[in-house]
């Protein structure tokens, strides 16, 4: 994914869902967050999103130009229309997220340490690749993600597993280190 296509996906959610602010939480959000985000974050195909004041827009996003839809079989990328419940994030997320500008629309974006966070909680092997390299460029802190962890509900969420899952994240992405 580039930004390119980001920008693209961001105009046709816009025409579809009569919005013009979108919550970008996947993965490709760090094409808008990093001038220069390593080859290696970018290999998803989707862009996770939902309208930020009418979230339940994103199903017609996600029924448009979602996965296997003409426009995903047209470009070979598409978006993934998700809720704000899809990342687990600390709940004073949007005190440290960034706005982006593309023509009329606005993409809000969370923190890279939150927006990892919920990397983190989902726990798949692409998420661990993903956090794996962004510890080995030092874009993130395993610190403050243990501290990010630290703010979600301890009732809903193994915060000791999860502080153990990012320890284990940065001692293989410094084998890995260039």
């Amino acid at each position: 994914m580039n930004l390119d296509e980001l920008q693209h996906v961001l105009r046709a959610s816009a025409a579809i869902s009569k919005e013009n602010s979108f919550v970008v939480v996947g993965s490709q959000a760090v094409l808008l967050l990093l001038e220069h985000p390593p080859e290696a974050l970018l290999v998803s195909r989707e862009i996770d999103l939902y309208p930020a004041l009418h979230p339940e827009r994103a199903d017609l996003i996600d029924g448009a130009i979602g996965m296997h839809s003409s426009f995903h079989e047209t470009f070979g990328y598409f978006a993934d229309g998700v809720g704000p419940e899809t990342a687990v994030m600390p709940a004073d997320w949007m005190n440290r997220a960034s706005l982006h500008y593309i023509g009329d629309i606005t993409a809000i974006c969370p923190d890279l340490h939150d927006l990892v966070v919920s990397k983190c909680v989902a726990g798949r092997e692409k998420d661990a690749d993903f956090v794996r390299e962004l510890l080995k460029h030092g874009l993130v802190s395993a610190e403050t993600l243990t501290e990010r962890i630290g703010l979600l509900d301890a009732a809903k969420y193994p915060l000791p597993q999860l502080a153990v899952w990012v320890a284990r994240r940065k001692l293989e992405s410094e084998r890995t280190a260039p």
